[in-house]
């Protein structure tokens, strides 16, 4: 099974855009997206690269597997 990697935050931004997120704020360096069917929001940094730890806990709460978000990265 593929690896998820560190990625920019451009790109997982694009990724979140992608499957339905909308922006909501932004505090500091964190930028804050939600949709209606979550829980919770989704929150990444604006730093070079987002760690792995972070992409896995907001694919936790958008309930997406690991192959799913490699499959959708290899899209957008």
């Amino acid at each position: 099974m593929p690896r998820i990697n560190p990625i920019t935050w451009k790109k997982f931004e694009k990724f979140v855009l992608y499957i339905g997120c909308n922006f909501e704020r932004q505090k500091g360096d964190h930028r804050i997206y939600s949709r209606s069917d979550l829980a919770r929001p989704i929150v990444f940094p604006e730093e070079k690269d987002i760690p792995v730890f972070i992409i896995r806990n907001n694919l936790r709460v958008l309930d997406i597997s690991t192959q799913e978000y490699l499959e959708i990265l290899k899209n957008i």
